[in-house]
């Protein structure tokens, strides 16, 4: 009975852990086998009916559902649990239970970073602090995909990056345009589908470069997939905490950029809901950019509720940790070290004296309810942007400079033996060579003593030479006044001979001037319309980081045809002599100006002439060979760099417009 009862357990787990939803006939007796329901799995092992209330033996059969192990495609197995002799349900001990709280598994680092060799994807993700809000009746298994298959015919599945219930994340190629992006699959029957394709087309149409861009979001058949950028070389913020806290100024830059997109996606009407440090991104570039924007909560399923006192509260988390080194919750997440649990939050002082205090009283105010010494709370992304920013400035740290260079001590030679010396170099019995004595120079050699009569002569020709040269001098010096005299009359007399006709030799050189720039437009008539407008306060913020962006191109603009750039006004018609342009990265540009002389702004490239000046690189000097008078100036940009995703993307950070 024992043996027939373990052999039906392990057939009802096996049918549990079926791979695929669809059914498929047992190989042994050709019976359909179709993966089992939770009540079914219990029904099975209780020996009752689905839906029936009482086991075989007419007692009542409580269930515990219990994880498999690691491989089993994140089916559950259900154990019956006998009741007691009272008729209470009798709980059995879940191992790891008074373990950390369980890892979400889909919260994969998306910078492009390989997983470890022999990782288990289903373990090695971070865990959540938002706990996935699902129901027992919303788990529907995603289809289940291996490396090699395609997507859509374009996209081919490379690394699986992590797995949950309700969907998978995957490192993709788009074999179209040959690059890599980033892949969400989930089944289209799941209750989450149609939310998260509504999230990840309004996620597409934000068009802010500060967020990780969605490229496709589909609906084919029995799989719902979502195409994103994918950015291998940028590292996200959990792995920029690990070796420890962050200096002031990057904890500024990060909390700075952060909050600023967020309230730019909270005017268009997103939230995020989900943001981790997992999802925080930082380029080469110092350039901070955000990940699973609206995406991310509707994959696990989070409630829309208070999303602009959630995404602040998730910006001052972000903050508290990189200014402390300290999750501000009692778990420990991200590698970082929780706070004790049934207290108030601690102040970023009390765990690191040496806290930037403005950045701390700003966490302060956004996590603490109510905060501290009657503060006043912040619960907007808005209102923690004007509050960073009237902050201190903040410094970048100066570069170490490396220190002087260590030159070997100088001893001085030792005297050279000649040939009639034998120098004996001798080792005292302690072993220690003397210290060799400075080497004195041989005496000059005394030159013989002249006789009286030399000596008279030497005297005489010595006087002759100086009367020789002070004639010489004199003479110099009434030939070179003369010409001088002549030189002036002939400049008081004029060239042409005119009396009183005063000609200059040359023009004096006209001094060079900054001229002030009123205002700067994106440039873009063949688009349909500015390009990242929110981005041009950036140009000329004094940032190291700031810069105007255009859209990425998959090809360079001379492939495409045309080109953009950026209309620059001077307020009012002014004399240009040269232009400098700082781009982020080697970017070819053209200087032009408009042809006709009105004051409207220029709408269409027909609309300027010729361009006057071409220049190339990082820092773009357009010098003119004569000055020109105008009140607008194109910048037009005609080749961009590759950006780290592949595509062709320029920046400006930089306009400086001299007269």
């Amino acid at each position: 009975m024992a043996d027939r009862t373990k052999d039906r357990t392990k057939a009802v787990v096996e049918r549990a852990a079926a791979k695929t939803p669809v059914e498929s006939p047992n190989e042994a007796t050709g019976e359909i086998t179709a993966p089992l329901s939770a009540d079914e799995i219990a029904a099975e092992l209780a020996d009752r009916p689905v839906g029936g209330k009482r086991g075989a033996d007419g007692g009542s059969a409580a269930t515990q559902v219990m994880p498999l192990p690691a491989g089993a495609n994140s089916a559950t197995q259900v154990l019956p649990v006998p009741a007691d002799a009272n008729g209470a349900t009798q709980v059995l001990p879940v191992p790891g239970a008074d373990q950390a709280p369980a890892e979400d598994p889909a919260d994969e680092p998306e910078t492009g970073a390989e997983p470890d060799a022999g990782t288990d994807l289903d373990a090695a993700a971070e865990p959540d602090p938002v706990q996935d809000a699902e129901a027992p009746d919303d788990h529907f298994p995603v289809p289940e995909r291996h490396s090699g298959d395609k997507i859509a015919g374009r996209y081919r599945l490379e690394e699986r990056i992590s797995q949950s219930t309700a969907f998978s994340s995957w490192r993709a190629v788009d074999e179209k345009l040959r690059r890599a992006v980033g892949v969400h699959l989930l089944a289209a029957g799941s209750k989450r589908a149609e939310g998260v394709l509504a999230a990840a087309r309004s996620a597409a149409l934000l068009g802010d470069p500060r967020f990780v861009q969605v490229l496709d979001a589909v609906q084919e058949g029995e799989l719902v997939y979502v195409i994103r950028e994918w950015l291998p070389d940028a590292t996200d913020l959990a792995t920029l905490l690990a070796p420890g806290p962050m200096e002031p100024y990057d904890a500024y830059q990060m909390a700075r950029q952060l909050t600023d997109a967020i309230a730019a996606a909270h005017r268009s009407g997103r939230s995020h809901l989900r943001l981790t440090p997992r999802c925080v991104l930082r380029t080469d570039t110092g350039q901070y950019r955000i990940n699973g924007v609206a995406v991310d909560a509707a994959l696990r399923g989070l409630p829309d509720q208070d999303a602009e006192l959630t995404d602040t509260r998730a910006i001052g988390t972000l903050l508290y940790a990189a200014l402390t080194h300290h999750w501000p919750h009692p778990e420990n997440r991200y590698g970082l070290p929780g706070l004790p649990e049934g207290g108030t939050l601690a102040p970023p002082e009390q765990l690191r004296p040496e806290v930037h205090q403005g950045l701390a009283e700003l966490a302060v105010r956004v996590l603490s309810d109510p905060p501290p010494r009657g503060l006043t709370p912040i619960t907007s992304p808005a209102a923690l942007a004007k509050e960073i920013a009237l902050l201190p400035k903040i410094r970048q740290p100066a570069p170490e400079q490396p220190g002087p260079e260590r030159t070997a001590p100088r001893y001085p030679a030792p005297p050279r033996p000649d040939n009639r010396t034998q120098v004996l170099r001798t080792v005292p019995p302690g072993g220690h060579r003397p210290a060799p004595a400075p080497f004195a120079p041989p005496p000059a050699p005394v030159a013989p003593a002249p006789r009286p009569g030399r000596r008279r002569a030497k005297r005489v020709l010595q006087w002759t030479v100086s009367v020789v040269l002070l004639a010489a001098i004199g003479y110099g010096s009434w030939e070179l006044a003369g010409r001088l005299g002549t030189t002036t009359q002939k400049q008081a007399l004029g060239t042409t001979g005119g009396a009183g006709v005063v000609s200059s030799a040359s023009p004096s050189a006209k001094p060079v001037t900054a001229l002030q720039i009123s205002q700067i437009q994106s440039f873009n008539p063949f688009g349909s319309g500015p390009m990242h407008p929110e981005l041009i306060s950036e140009i000329n913020s004094g940032s190291p980081n700031g810069a105007w962006q255009t859209q990425g191109y998959y090809s360079d603009l001379p492939t495409i045809g045309h080109g953009t750039g950026l209309l620059v006004d001077l307020g009012s018609a002014k004399s240009v002599s040269s232009v400098e342009v700082q781009f982020l990265g080697t970017t070819s540009a053209e200087l032009r100006v408009p042809s006709a002389t009105g004051g409207s702004a220029p709408t269409t490239l027909d609309d300027f002439g010729q361009p006057l000046a071409k220049a190339s690189g990082t820092d773009a000097q357009f010098q003119l060979t004569s000055p020109v008078t105008s009140r607008y100036l194109l910048i037009w940009l005609t080749s961009l760099p590759k950006d780290r995703d592949g595509s062709y993307r320029g920046q400006v950070s930089e306009i400086k417009v001299s007269g």
